[in-house]
Protein backbone atom coordinates (compact mmCIF):
# COMPACT_ATOMS: atom_id res chain seq x y z
CA UNK A 1 0.00 0.00 0.00
CA UNK A 2 1.75 3.18 -0.96
CA UNK A 3 -0.30 7.21 -0.36
CA UNK A 4 -1.02 9.62 -3.07
CA UNK A 5 -2.13 13.11 -3.32
CA UNK A 6 -6.01 13.26 -3.96
CA UNK A 7 -8.84 16.09 -3.27
CA UNK A 8 -11.32 15.08 -1.38
CA UNK A 9 -14.60 16.07 0.45
CA UNK A 10 -15.42 15.73 4.12
CA UNK A 11 -18.94 16.22 4.09
CA UNK A 12 -21.39 17.03 1.66
CA UNK A 13 -21.50 21.03 2.51
CA UNK A 14 -17.60 20.89 2.60
CA UNK A 15 -15.07 22.05 -0.07
CA UNK A 16 -12.80 19.78 -1.73
CA UNK A 17 -9.49 20.26 0.03
CA UNK A 18 -5.96 18.69 -0.78
CA UNK A 19 -5.63 15.50 1.13
CA UNK A 20 -3.71 11.76 1.04
CA UNK A 21 -5.30 8.27 0.00
CA UNK A 22 -4.02 4.76 0.40
CA UNK A 23 -4.12 3.15 -2.83
CA UNK A 24 -2.73 -0.50 -3.22
CA UNK A 25 0.16 -2.07 -4.81
CA UNK A 26 -0.15 -3.27 -7.65
CA UNK A 27 -1.07 -7.20 -7.62
CA UNK A 28 -0.22 -9.29 -10.74
CA UNK A 29 -3.43 -8.60 -13.04
CA UNK A 30 -3.13 -5.22 -11.61
CA UNK A 31 -2.02 -1.57 -13.87
CA UNK A 32 -0.58 1.54 -12.06
CA UNK A 33 -1.65 4.86 -13.91
CA UNK A 34 -0.89 8.16 -12.93
CA UNK A 35 -3.32 10.97 -13.46
CA UNK A 36 -2.74 13.12 -16.22
CA UNK A 37 -5.96 14.75 -16.71
CA UNK A 38 -9.60 13.76 -14.58
CA UNK A 39 -12.46 15.40 -16.51
CA UNK A 40 -15.49 17.00 -14.19
CA UNK A 41 -18.71 15.72 -14.40
CA UNK A 42 -22.23 16.41 -12.43
CA UNK A 43 -22.09 13.09 -10.96
CA UNK A 44 -19.23 14.22 -9.34
CA UNK A 45 -20.80 17.05 -7.78
CA UNK A 46 -23.76 15.24 -6.97
CA UNK A 47 -21.78 13.29 -5.04
CA UNK A 48 -19.59 15.06 -3.30
CA UNK A 49 -22.72 16.77 -1.92
CA UNK A 50 -24.52 13.86 -1.28
CA UNK A 51 -27.87 15.32 -3.22
CA UNK A 52 -28.35 11.04 -4.51
CA UNK A 53 -27.61 10.67 -0.45
CA UNK A 54 -25.62 7.62 -0.83
CA UNK A 55 -22.23 9.27 -0.57
CA UNK A 56 -19.70 7.90 2.20
CA UNK A 57 -17.13 10.49 3.37
CA UNK A 58 -14.20 11.43 2.91
CA UNK A 59 -15.19 11.33 -0.88
CA UNK A 60 -12.14 11.64 -3.56
CA UNK A 61 -15.32 12.18 -7.18
CA UNK A 62 -13.54 11.88 -10.72
CA UNK A 63 -14.44 8.97 -13.11
CA UNK A 64 -13.51 10.55 -16.68
CA UNK A 65 -9.78 9.47 -16.41
CA UNK A 66 -6.87 9.77 -18.59
CA UNK A 67 -2.75 9.14 -17.07
CA UNK A 68 0.09 7.27 -18.12
CA UNK A 69 0.80 3.64 -17.19
CA UNK A 70 3.71 3.55 -14.70
CA UNK A 71 3.77 -0.01 -13.16
CA UNK A 72 2.10 -3.49 -14.22
CA UNK A 73 1.26 -6.62 -12.15
CA UNK A 74 3.43 -9.65 -13.77
CA UNK A 75 0.54 -11.49 -15.00
CA UNK A 76 -0.47 -8.14 -17.49
CA UNK A 77 -0.31 -8.84 -20.68
CA UNK A 78 -2.37 -5.39 -22.52
CA UNK A 79 -0.60 -2.66 -21.23
CA UNK A 80 3.84 -1.36 -20.69
CA UNK A 81 4.86 1.29 -18.64
CA UNK A 82 4.23 4.50 -20.49
CA UNK A 83 1.50 3.68 -22.63
CA UNK A 84 -1.20 6.11 -22.49
CA UNK A 85 -4.75 4.64 -20.49
CA UNK A 86 -7.49 5.58 -19.51
CA UNK A 87 -10.05 4.59 -16.33
CA UNK A 88 -13.99 5.09 -16.88
CA UNK A 89 -16.68 4.76 -14.34
CA UNK A 90 -15.92 0.98 -13.87
CA UNK A 91 -13.28 -0.65 -12.04
CA UNK A 92 -14.76 -4.33 -11.55
CA UNK A 93 -17.68 -6.54 -11.77
CA UNK A 94 -18.97 -9.76 -10.63
CA UNK A 95 -17.35 -11.09 -14.51
CA UNK A 96 -19.72 -14.50 -14.05
CA UNK A 97 -23.40 -12.46 -14.36
CA UNK A 98 -25.15 -12.61 -18.11
CA UNK A 99 -24.46 -9.15 -18.15
CA UNK A 100 -20.91 -9.96 -17.81
CA UNK A 101 -20.71 -12.54 -19.61
CA UNK A 102 -22.64 -10.42 -22.33
CA UNK A 103 -19.86 -7.59 -21.89
CA UNK A 104 -22.50 -4.83 -20.37
CA UNK A 105 -20.69 -4.58 -17.30
CA UNK A 106 -22.24 -1.55 -16.85
CA UNK A 107 -25.71 -3.65 -15.94
CA UNK A 108 -24.01 -5.75 -13.51
CA UNK A 109 -25.49 -6.09 -10.17
CA UNK A 110 -22.64 -6.29 -7.93
CA UNK A 111 -20.49 -3.51 -10.15
CA UNK A 112 -17.82 -1.67 -8.44
CA UNK A 113 -17.53 1.86 -9.10
CA UNK A 114 -14.32 3.68 -9.30
CA UNK A 115 -15.11 6.05 -6.64
CA UNK A 116 -17.55 5.70 -3.46
CA UNK A 117 -18.30 1.58 -3.93
CA UNK A 118 -17.17 -0.63 -2.09
CA UNK A 119 -13.15 -1.32 -1.81
CA UNK A 120 -11.99 -4.82 -1.64
CA UNK A 121 -8.65 -4.61 -1.39
CA UNK A 122 -8.35 -2.18 0.96
CA UNK A 123 -11.85 -1.64 3.00
CA UNK A 124 -13.65 1.16 3.05
CA UNK A 125 -14.46 2.84 -0.05
CA UNK A 126 -12.81 3.48 -3.72
CA UNK A 127 -11.39 7.00 -4.54
CA UNK A 128 -11.65 8.67 -7.68
CA UNK A 129 -9.51 10.36 -10.34
CA UNK A 130 -8.60 13.24 -8.42
CA UNK A 131 -5.66 12.39 -7.07
CA UNK A 132 -2.35 11.34 -8.50
CA UNK A 133 -2.54 7.91 -9.19
CA UNK A 134 -4.69 4.83 -9.13
CA UNK A 135 -4.48 1.28 -9.21
CA UNK A 136 -7.28 -0.90 -11.49
CA UNK A 137 -7.07 -4.10 -12.71
CA UNK A 138 -6.16 -4.17 -16.10
CA UNK A 139 -9.43 -5.42 -17.57
CA UNK A 140 -10.80 -2.07 -16.58
CA UNK A 141 -8.47 -0.27 -18.12
CA UNK A 142 -8.84 1.31 -21.89
CA UNK A 143 -6.19 2.19 -24.27
CA UNK A 144 -6.52 6.05 -25.54
CA UNK A 145 -5.22 6.62 -29.08
CA UNK A 146 -2.39 8.51 -28.94
CA UNK A 147 -3.46 11.02 -31.52
CA UNK A 148 -5.74 12.43 -28.98
CA UNK A 149 -5.38 15.30 -26.68
CA UNK A 150 -5.21 13.14 -23.22
CA UNK A 151 -7.33 16.94 -21.79
CA UNK A 152 -9.60 16.48 -24.00
CA UNK A 153 -10.10 12.34 -24.21
CA UNK A 154 -10.69 12.77 -20.25
CA UNK A 155 -14.27 13.45 -21.05
CA UNK A 156 -14.67 10.85 -23.25
CA UNK A 157 -14.79 8.07 -20.35
CA UNK A 158 -18.15 9.23 -19.65
CA UNK A 159 -19.81 12.00 -21.39
CA UNK A 160 -18.43 10.09 -24.66
CA UNK A 161 -19.63 6.45 -24.22
CA UNK A 162 -22.96 7.96 -22.48
CA UNK A 163 -23.78 9.26 -25.92
CA UNK A 164 -22.47 6.81 -27.85
CA UNK A 165 -23.33 3.77 -26.38
CA UNK A 166 -27.19 4.74 -27.08
CA UNK A 167 -26.39 5.87 -30.64
CA UNK A 168 -24.94 3.18 -31.72
CA UNK A 169 -27.45 0.39 -29.75
CA UNK A 170 -30.37 2.47 -31.91
CA UNK A 171 -28.69 2.10 -34.83
CA UNK A 172 -27.71 5.97 -36.12
CA UNK A 173 -26.37 5.81 -39.02
CA UNK A 174 -25.96 7.52 -42.98
CA UNK A 175 -29.40 8.91 -43.73
CA UNK A 176 -31.04 9.09 -40.64
CA UNK A 177 -32.01 11.97 -39.16
CA UNK A 178 -31.14 12.51 -35.24
CA UNK A 179 -32.33 15.29 -32.65
CA UNK A 180 -30.02 15.95 -29.35
CA UNK A 181 -31.84 17.51 -27.23
CA UNK A 182 -29.60 20.30 -25.06
CA UNK A 183 -26.19 21.18 -25.51
CA UNK A 184 -24.22 20.78 -22.64
CA UNK A 185 -21.43 17.91 -21.74
CA UNK A 186 -23.10 15.63 -23.14
CA UNK A 187 -25.22 17.31 -26.39
CA UNK A 188 -21.93 18.52 -27.50
CA UNK A 189 -20.54 15.00 -27.69
CA UNK A 190 -23.93 13.36 -28.97
CA UNK A 191 -23.55 16.20 -32.01
CA UNK A 192 -19.98 15.35 -33.07
CA UNK A 193 -20.84 11.51 -32.68
CA UNK A 194 -23.85 11.50 -34.70
CA UNK A 195 -22.32 13.52 -37.38
CA UNK A 196 -19.54 11.05 -37.47
CA UNK A 197 -22.20 8.56 -37.81
CA UNK A 198 -23.60 10.20 -40.95
CA UNK A 199 -26.99 11.37 -39.82
CA UNK A 200 -29.02 14.50 -39.91
CA UNK A 201 -28.14 16.08 -36.74
CA UNK A 202 -30.66 18.68 -35.30
CA UNK A 203 -29.98 20.66 -32.13
CA UNK A 204 -32.66 21.22 -29.85
CA UNK A 205 -31.58 24.30 -27.14
CA UNK A 206 -33.56 27.25 -25.32
CA UNK A 207 -30.67 29.05 -25.89
CA UNK A 208 -30.73 31.31 -28.66
CA UNK A 209 -26.81 32.03 -28.28
CA UNK A 210 -25.61 28.31 -28.32
CA UNK A 211 -27.59 27.74 -32.29
CA UNK A 212 -23.78 29.06 -33.96
CA UNK A 213 -21.83 26.69 -31.67
CA UNK A 214 -24.49 23.71 -32.59
CA UNK A 215 -23.37 23.87 -36.42
CA UNK A 216 -20.17 24.44 -35.59
CA UNK A 217 -19.66 20.94 -33.42
CA UNK A 218 -21.67 19.44 -36.67
CA UNK A 219 -25.41 20.24 -36.39
CA UNK A 220 -26.82 20.68 -39.76
CA UNK A 221 -29.58 22.49 -38.30
CA UNK A 222 -30.33 24.15 -34.45
CA UNK A 223 -33.92 25.21 -33.05
CA UNK A 224 -34.59 27.04 -30.41
CA UNK A 225 -37.47 24.68 -28.53
CA UNK A 226 -39.25 27.49 -27.57
CA UNK A 227 -40.43 28.42 -30.59
CA UNK A 228 -43.28 26.68 -31.58
CA UNK A 229 -43.02 27.22 -35.39
CA UNK A 230 -39.95 25.78 -35.22
CA UNK A 231 -40.47 22.70 -33.16
CA UNK A 232 -43.93 22.27 -35.45
CA UNK A 233 -41.72 22.58 -38.81
CA UNK A 234 -40.20 19.04 -37.79
CA UNK A 235 -43.17 17.18 -36.57
CA UNK A 236 -43.32 13.63 -36.88
CA UNK A 237 -39.89 13.42 -39.33
CA UNK A 238 -37.29 12.30 -36.61
CA UNK A 239 -35.86 8.97 -36.69
CA UNK A 240 -34.26 9.16 -33.08
CA UNK A 241 -33.78 12.31 -30.37
CA UNK A 242 -31.00 11.99 -27.78
CA UNK A 243 -32.23 13.90 -24.95
CA UNK A 244 -29.47 14.89 -22.63
CA UNK A 245 -31.13 17.61 -20.49
CA UNK A 246 -31.20 17.23 -16.50
CA UNK A 247 -33.55 20.01 -15.65
CA UNK A 248 -37.23 19.50 -15.77
CA UNK A 249 -38.75 19.71 -19.23
CA UNK A 250 -41.54 18.67 -21.78
CA UNK A 251 -40.47 15.44 -23.24
CA UNK A 252 -43.95 14.84 -24.88
CA UNK A 253 -42.75 18.54 -27.24
CA UNK A 254 -39.77 16.13 -28.63
CA UNK A 255 -41.57 13.19 -28.56
CA UNK A 256 -44.34 14.40 -30.84
CA UNK A 257 -41.39 14.99 -33.72
CA UNK A 258 -40.30 11.01 -34.01
CA UNK A 259 -41.61 9.58 -36.96
CA UNK A 260 -43.46 6.36 -36.84
CA UNK A 261 -41.18 3.52 -34.77
CA UNK A 262 -38.79 6.21 -33.99
CA UNK A 263 -36.96 6.45 -30.37
CA UNK A 264 -36.05 8.71 -27.95
CA UNK A 265 -33.51 8.24 -25.16
CA UNK A 266 -32.88 9.93 -22.17
CA UNK A 267 -29.54 10.06 -20.97
CA UNK A 268 -29.80 13.08 -18.72
CA UNK A 269 -31.53 12.65 -15.67
CA UNK A 270 -34.20 15.04 -14.25
CA UNK A 271 -34.31 14.88 -9.88
CA UNK A 272 -38.26 14.87 -10.46
CA UNK A 273 -40.65 12.43 -12.05
CA UNK A 274 -41.28 13.17 -15.73
CA UNK A 275 -44.57 13.37 -17.11
CA UNK A 276 -45.43 11.23 -20.38
CA UNK A 277 -48.52 11.40 -22.49
CA UNK A 278 -49.51 7.98 -23.36
CA UNK A 279 -50.96 9.22 -26.68
CA UNK A 280 -47.63 10.46 -27.52
CA UNK A 281 -45.82 6.76 -27.46
CA UNK A 282 -49.15 5.04 -28.80
CA UNK A 283 -49.67 6.95 -31.81
CA UNK A 284 -47.21 6.31 -33.93
CA UNK A 285 -45.69 3.45 -32.04
CA UNK A 286 -42.78 5.54 -30.77
CA UNK A 287 -40.99 4.41 -27.84
CA UNK A 288 -39.22 5.95 -24.95
CA UNK A 289 -35.81 4.09 -22.98
CA UNK A 290 -33.27 5.42 -20.98
CA UNK A 291 -29.72 4.30 -21.67
CA UNK A 292 -26.08 4.53 -18.87
CA UNK A 293 -22.56 4.05 -19.72
CA UNK A 294 -21.48 1.27 -21.99
CA UNK A 295 -19.43 -1.96 -21.12
CA UNK A 296 -15.86 -1.90 -21.13
CA UNK A 297 -15.44 -3.81 -24.98
CA UNK A 298 -17.73 -0.76 -26.38
CA UNK A 299 -16.00 1.95 -24.05
CA UNK A 300 -12.86 0.77 -26.12
CA UNK A 301 -14.68 0.77 -29.09
CA UNK A 302 -15.40 4.01 -28.80
CA UNK A 303 -12.85 5.27 -28.08
CA UNK A 304 -10.59 3.71 -30.99
CA UNK A 305 -13.97 5.26 -33.17
CA UNK A 306 -12.63 8.70 -31.73
CA UNK A 307 -8.88 8.05 -32.72
CA UNK A 308 -10.19 7.34 -36.22
CA UNK A 309 -12.13 10.13 -36.45
CA UNK A 310 -9.82 12.95 -34.49
CA UNK A 311 -13.23 13.35 -31.42
CA UNK A 312 -12.74 14.97 -28.44
CA UNK A 313 -14.68 17.12 -26.01
CA UNK A 314 -14.41 20.52 -26.04
CA UNK A 315 -12.41 21.40 -22.87
CA UNK A 316 -11.60 24.06 -20.44
CA UNK A 317 -8.40 23.03 -18.55
CA UNK A 318 -8.09 23.62 -14.61
CA UNK A 319 -5.85 23.18 -12.13
CA UNK A 320 -7.09 21.13 -9.10
CA UNK A 321 -6.95 24.46 -6.61
CA UNK A 322 -9.96 25.91 -8.93
CA UNK A 323 -12.36 22.24 -8.68
CA UNK A 324 -14.44 24.11 -6.11
CA UNK A 325 -14.79 27.31 -8.69
CA UNK A 326 -15.51 24.95 -11.32
CA UNK A 327 -18.54 23.36 -9.29
CA UNK A 328 -19.98 26.26 -9.11
CA UNK A 329 -19.54 27.61 -12.65
CA UNK A 330 -21.22 23.74 -13.67
CA UNK A 331 -24.56 24.69 -12.01
CA UNK A 332 -24.61 28.05 -13.97
CA UNK A 333 -23.38 25.86 -16.89
CA UNK A 334 -20.83 28.35 -17.31
CA UNK A 335 -18.58 26.08 -19.24
CA UNK A 336 -17.96 24.71 -23.08
CA UNK A 337 -18.20 21.93 -22.59
CA UNK A 338 -16.51 19.98 -20.09
CA UNK A 339 -14.03 21.04 -17.39
CA UNK A 340 -10.97 18.85 -17.25
CA UNK A 341 -8.12 19.36 -14.43
CA UNK A 342 -4.59 19.34 -15.03
CA UNK A 343 -3.55 16.62 -12.18
CA UNK A 344 0.32 18.09 -12.62
CA UNK A 345 -1.36 21.22 -10.41
CA UNK A 346 -1.25 19.02 -7.83
CA UNK A 347 2.20 18.76 -7.04
CA UNK A 348 2.05 22.35 -5.90
CA UNK A 349 -0.16 20.88 -3.02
Amino acid sequence: MYDTKAYSAASATSPLVSTRIPRRDPTAHDVQIEILFCGICHTDLHSARNEWGNAVYPIVPGHEIVGRVARVGSAVTRYKPGDLAAVGCLVDSDRTCPSCVEGLEQFCPNQIMVFNAPDKHLGGVTYGGYSDSIVVDERYVLRVPTNLDPAAAAPLLCAGITTYSPLRHWGITKGKKVGVVGLGGLGHMGVKFAHAFGAHVVVFTTSPGKTEDALRLGADEAVVSRDAGEMQKHAGSFDYILDTVSADHDVNAFLNLLRHDGNMTLVGAPAKPLSVAAFGLIIGRRSLSGSNIGGIAETQEMLDFCGANNITADVEVIPIQKVNDAYERLLKSDVKYRFSIDMASLGSE
